[in-house]
């Protein structure tokens, strides 16, 4: 039987809590077995019934899906919209997707699904209007120029600077005037998010390794910042043969964005905010691990 939206939530919300206790500050080393193994995850009692039941219908095209619908961005009729957890992300995510990349096979609808407010994505080449934008957007793609996200801060203030924004009242938010407490009313956010240059946005491209340099070379990206998450190993199963372990699937690139952003240019302490944004990743990924671990031949079919 379904849980209801108060019993969920309330669940979610102590499950989430003592995940936090025990979760220790991420590190760039992934040395363990399995990385995804200490998530703060909500319960995914939803898609292992989803599972046993097999695919089901979208409510928005009628189509037949496992889990979600991957052109509706919605979670199916056996999945409760109720029992799939949130995420409130600090910065707006776009996704430029290939036209040729299979729907049914990548991992961007994930991030769309779990932070809906927070994430666009759009199909090459329609890509959004980012001139003039350089010093608070930048692109997540493992390129030449490519620096650390301990860098960006920097590099993004030099842009500010080049272009004569120097001073603080001349960028779009004053950092003074948001430096506020929850008693006057503001987010609480505390000082050290405002100290270096506000990002706004983070591009990332979603398609083969082997499409990539197209999207990543054109005129309307190629002013932006790039950035490298070269400290983190994905383990997506369908990594491609004769490509670095850290080049990220698009769900894991994003998730580690955020985490090591979260650390190193807000300075806090990461608690799991951001972990539900492997929700379904982590799932699809078990199965196929004890799928393999079981001696099956095939891996079990999670999406269409």
């Amino acid at each position: 039987m379904a849980l209801s939206l108060s019993v969920f939530s309330q669940e979610s919300e102590k499950k989430n809590a003592d995940c936090m206790e025990r979760k220790q500050s991420q590190t760039v080393s992934i040395a363990s077995e399995d990385p995804l193994q200490n998530l703060c995850l909500a319960s995914q009692e939803v898609l292992l019934k989803a599972q046993r039941s097999g695919r089901s219908r979208c409510l928005q095209c009628g189509g037949s899906r496992m889990f979600y619908c991957y052109t509706c961005y919605v979670p199916v009729k056996n999945v409760p919209t109720e029992q799939i957890p949130l995420v409130q992300l600090p910065l707006k995510i776009d996704i430029i997707k290939h036209p040729n990349e299979t729907d049914g096979k990548s991992t961007a609808v994930h991030a769309k699904l779990l932070a809906p407010s927070s994430v666009s994505i759009y199909t090459y080449p329609c890509i959004p209007e980012y001139e003039g934008k350089d010093h608070e957007v930048v692109l997540v793609f493992p390129g030449p120029q490519s620096v650390s996200i301990k860098d960006v801060s920097s590099h993004l203030q030099k842009r500010i600077e080049s272009k004569g924004r120097s001073k603080p009242d001349e960028l779009d938010v004053p950092p003074f005037k948001l430096k506020r407490t929850e008693a006057e009313g503001g987010s609480g956010l505390t000082e050290s998010v405002y100290k270096g240059p506000a990002l706004k946005r983070v591009v990332f491209i979603d398609s083969t390794w082997s499409q990539t340099n197209q999207i990543a070379s054109d005129e309307r990206l190629r002013e932006l910042l790039q950035v490298e998450l070269k400290t983190r190993k994905t383990c997506f199963w369908r990594h491609q043969k004769g490509k670095p372990e850290t080049f990220l699937s698009t769900i894991e690139a994003i998730y580690y964005f955020l985490v090591d952003y979260h650390s190193h240019m807000l300075k806090e302490k990461y608690k799991g905010q951001y972990d539900n944004l492997l929700f379904f990743y982590s799932f699809m990924y078990r199965l196929i691990k004890n799928a393999k671990g079981s001696g099956e031949k095939t891996k079990p079919k999670l999406i269409h």
